[in-house]
């Protein structure tokens, strides 16, 4: 587990040496590279995340699905896992677990996750085999597995994508990355 320690490590060091907007450039990169991708056109339920101050913004996706009528859905940690909620606007969104807002809105049940489009998925990195590294808390690595319909893209800056992720045989891959 060292390694993915090591690279944790490395990741931080490197959003360090970015100025926020430069962050906040890369995100709008991000988000118009998945805006401009086939997969997003044809989602009617898509599974976003409500960001940290570390991730790419993805907030403008969550109002552009939002008030195209499309189904929003965001993570809300309860325990040692994520459930997912229905977003039904700003105004539905409290703090929640590690200050990260989310939404008050309907439990989306697990026996409807197949109903799925996509899922946004961020993590600390990437590479190009599907391989994602998120924060050590293994959510994202407990809910993948149950997302069997959705398309997922991990999420995250151009330093993120890296050569190699270490990864277990549990390990659900990512179909795509976006970083810019």
């Amino acid at each position: 587990m060292e390694e993915k320690a090591d690279l944790r490590n490395y990741i931080r060091e490197q959003k360090s040496l970015h100025s926020s907007e430069q962050l906040a450039a890369m995100s709008e990169a991000v988000v118009g590279s998945i805006i401009h991708g086939g997969q997003w056109s044809v989602a009617n339920t898509i599974l976003l995340y409500y960001p940290l101050s570390d991730e790419v913004d993805v907030r403008p996706l969550i109002q552009m699905a939002h008030q195209a009528g499309r189904t929003v859905l965001l993570p809300v940690v309860v325990g040692e896992e994520l459930e997912l909620r229905l977003y039904q606007g700003e105004e539905s969104l409290r703090m929640g677990a590690y200050n990260i807002m989310e939404p008050i809105g309907p439990l989306f049940p697990p026996e409807q996750y197949g109903e799925i489009d996509i899922a946004l998925v961020p993590g600390m990195a990437f590479d190009a085999s599907g391989h994602r590294l998120g924060r050590g808390k293994g959510y994202y690595d407990r809910l993948l597995p149950l997302l069997t319909s959705a398309y997922k893209i991990g999420v995250c800056y151009p330093f993120q994508f890296v050569t190699d992720v270490p990864s277990e045989e549990h390990d659900v891959p990512i179909n795509e990355v976006v970083c810019g």
